[in-house]
């Protein structure tokens, strides 16, 4: 079984529909997110309806869950509270029943062809909402908080995989279209990186394909029309900083 994953996608419409493109080319048996439908980009309505249908198991995000409510904000920086009150203000009805649906964990369990003990977060296993998973220590306390086999994690729009073997973990690249073999006995946490958001220093929209036959995780990376994106998130008026970063995958 061949899954599409994809994770942050911070309501940026273009690398979203390059991504789903990509991915579409990659023949997966379902597609899975791993939150932050919205926050920070132009489009959050449109892509939550755009993703919606072809899911098969998501999970929510920090930026989601800030834009469901009028809880306080003071916990993200200046731009990213400008950006939750925009997107708190443009979200429909649908879009923010189908958010806060959304369960903070997720597995594949009633699939049998899919991996056993995988799980979803957007975080961590620990805190599965706003914990970033940055080095082999905050990976540690996940592989201890519960039991899988591959945890598939989101939140810092960083490409990683965090491997567990002999009590050890250790933490490692991921190159674009190189497929990464998982190996038996060993447990895995891995990071597709961002879809809208990169911050990696690489611009291009990321995504991922886990092929449990292997099993193997293939990273890729998509161009799209950032210009665009910046221009509707000018028009909406959103930070300035936020539009330049989109140029520079920071």
């Amino acid at each position: 079984m061949r899954i599409g994953v994809v994770s942050d996608v911070h309501a940026n419409l273009e690398a979203l529909e390059a991504v789903l493109a990509h991915l579409d080319r990659q023949a997966p048996d379902m597609l899975v997110c791993l939150g932050d439908f919205v926050g920070y980009g132009p489009d959050p309505n449109a892509c939550v309806e755009r993703l919606r249908p072809l899911l098969r198991a998501a999970v929510m995000g920090n930026h989601d869950q800030a834009a469901l409510s009028d809880s306080p904000t003071d916990h993200f920086n200046l731009f990213a509270q400008e950006a939750i009150v925009w997107t708190r203000q443009v979200l429909k009805d649908g879009p923010r029943a189908f958010l806060s649906a959304l369960p903070r964990r997720a597995d594949l369990t009633d699939n049998p062809a899919a991996l056993p003990g995988l799980l979803l977060v957007h975080g961590s296993l620990r805190r599965p909402l706003d914990e970033y998973i940055l080095d082999g220590r905050i990976a540690r306390a996940s592989f201890l908080a519960a039991p899988f086999e591959v945890a598939l994690v989101g939140h810092t729009h960083h490409p990683a995989i965090f491997v567990e073997s002999k009590r050890r973990v250790s933490t490692q690249g991921l190159l674009p279209e190189v497929p990464r073999v998982l190996t038996p006995g060993a447990r895995y946490i891995i990071n597709p990186g961002s879809v809208g958001q990169p911050r990696d220093g690489d611009p291009r929209a990321a995504c991922m394909v886990l092929d449990t036959e292997g099993p193997t995780a293939t990273l890729f990376r998509v161009p799209y029309p950032i210009e665009e994106t910046q221009r509707k998130m000018d028009a909406a008026g959103l930070p300035v900083p936020l539009i330049e970063r989109l140029a520079l995958g920071r």
